[in-house]
């Protein structure tokens, strides 16, 4: 069995990860960040969510000797030209106040249309292995923006967004019901030929 790394402090990622991966059939043993808590954090200087997962998954991978995975995502939306994209969790300046987020976000779109309004969630999950070989697999949540939050599940921009198909935001789905269609959960769930291919 293979140990694997994933580069996050989030238990919830880590057992949807890990339900992704017995769900395929694979056995490996996933373990986050806090497993090696000498392990420095990685700073995301790439310009796309790709680059930042790598970034991110190589560093582990060299300092841990074991296979390594991560994540980058965010909300992209239509008008803004992709923004927030990579800067999502820092869009008001202060990273990960989700309120100051959305509350910018919406006071930006505040004089868009809903039929202007079409962002996606995207997400880039890469696996890297200490030897330097790495893949990506990206995954994407279309949808509307609200013009005012609904839902109290999830984080971040959750409450605004209306995916495609649905009466309701992401905030107002189940755990569950949002990680079956989720921009992470396509991600992740394309991960497991990438798993198969290198590690068996």
């Amino acid at each position: 069995m293979t140990r694997l790394i994933l580069a996050t402090r989030n238990t919830g990622k880590i057992a949807e990860l890990k339900a992704i991966l017995a769900d395929a059939g694979l056995r490996h043993e996933l373990v986050g960040a806090d497993a090696y808590p000498d392990v420095p954090d990685v700073r995301e200087t790439g310009v796309t969510f790709a680059e930042n997962a790598l970034l991110k998954a190589h560093a582990l991978a060299r300092a841990t000797g074991l296979p390594a995975v991560a994540d980058d995502s965010g909300l992209c939306v239509d008008v803004l030209g992709g923004a927030p994209g990579i800067f999502s969790a820092r869009w008001s300046g202060k990273h990960g106040d989700d309120k100051a987020n959305l509350d910018l976000l919406l006071a930006q779109l505040s004089d868009v249309p809903t039929e202007h309004r079409g962002a996606h969630f995207a997400c880039a999950a890469a696996l890297a292995l200490p030897d330097g070989t790495a893949r990506v697999v990206e995954g994407r949540l279309k949808g509307v923006l609200r013009h005012k939050p609904a839902g109290t599940h999830g984080f971040g921009y959750d409450p605004v967004l209306q995916p495609d198909g649905e009466t309701r935001t992401c905030a107002e789905m189940s755990p569950d019901e949002k990680n079956a269609i989720s921009h992470r959960g396509k991600a992740f769930r394309g991960l497991v030929a990438v798993v198969r291919e290198l590690l068996g």
